[in-house]
């Protein structure tokens, strides 16, 4: 099967990381060991992770008019990915997360989302005509619901795979789940969908039972060092984490759904793409930043073969 390409909706900021030896306390000052500023987004993160492999990638974004956005559009630019549907907007900044990290990799991150809330319906309506040709379409959840659940029905119109990373975690309508043909929440984004506190393999199988019932066709429940629990009407199986040196956290779940949207692009399986996802992931938590993180095709195939 020829690979198709992939079009990406969702946020982009700038990160601005500071690390220190532990996450601060409410109150606490401490005195940190690192900062650096690199490009990150959800949505951003996962089309630079798509494109590295390989992928054939447009992105739907809005960006402010500032140095920031200057620094995103030469990112994209430098990895290939399409960025005819990003628009810059005056009197709104780019969106920006600040990204406390720990010395395990743990984090703590707060998004501004600035033009990121500016992404509407229209926009992606916009996009249609790329989307109807794509081979997969993917949300995250730091852009407005409405321009989600459009992205989803022009996607369900068109016969396009749509993927759905629930984050930042939030409750969804039975419409938008309905939709969907991949949904990939971690434990504490699958509790807030579901209502079932998400702790292990068992748990998982609850919660993903619950999205099945509502329609969604396939369910990624990962659980960090625990892996990861696959689950459609087929029935269920679980892939195991790969042991690494973690440095960063921060983008492993957006390394997972862009290789994950490279893998089903390109033709794999549905637990074919989320094993070359989950290798993927693992790679990404021993880089720091986000989009600076991501591997290329190369590395990956690297990784696999002295990993097997």
């Amino acid at each position: 099967m020829a690979s198709k390409s992939i079009v990406v909706i969702g946020s982009s900021n700038i990160d601005l990381v500071a690390k220190s030896h532990k996450i601060p306390v409410v109150g606490e000052t401490l005195t940190g060991t690192d900062f650096f500023m690199t490009p990150g987004g959800k949505g951003a993160n996962q089309a630079v992770a798509a494109a590295k492999l390989g992928a054939d990638v447009i992105f739907v974004a809005r960006l402010g008019k500032d140095v920031f956005a200057e620094k995103s559009l030469e990112n994209f630019k430098s990895v290939n990915i399409n960025t005819k549907h990003i628009a810059q907007l005056e009197g709104v900044p780019s969106g920006v997360a600040i990204i406390a990290i720990d010395d395990n990799g743990k984090n703590i991150i707060i998004v501004v989302p600035g033009a990121n809330g500016k992404l509407m319906p229209a926009d992606v309506e916009k996009a249609s005509a790329d989307i109807a040709s794509a081979g997969v379409v993917v949300c995250q959840l730091e852009i407005p619901i409405e321009t989600v659940e459009k992205a989803a029905a022009l996607a369900a119109q068109n016969k396009v795979m749509f993927i759905l990373d629930p984050a930042p975690a939030r409750p969804l309508s039975g419409k938008l789940l309905s939709m969907v043909d991949v949904i990939k929440p971690n434990e504490t984004e699958a509790q807030t969908i579901t209502g079932i506190k998400v702790t292990d393999i068992d748990s998982a199988s609850k919660a993903a039972d619950w999205l099945l019932a509502k329609g969604v066709k396939n369910v990624i429940v990962t659980l960090g060092e625990k892996g990861a629990l696959l689950a459609n009407k087929a029935g269920k199986e679980t892939i195991q984490s790969r042991k690494v040196k973690a440095i960063d956290s921060t983008a492993a779940g957006d390394a997972f759904t862009g290789a994950l949207a490279y893998g089903l692009a390109n033709g794999k399986l549905f637990k074919d793409a989320a094993v070359y996802a989950n290798a993927v992931a693992a790679i990404s938590v021993t880089r720091l930043g986000a989009q600076s993180s991501m591997p290329t095709k190369k590395e990956v195939d690297a990784f696999i073969a002295a990993n097997k």
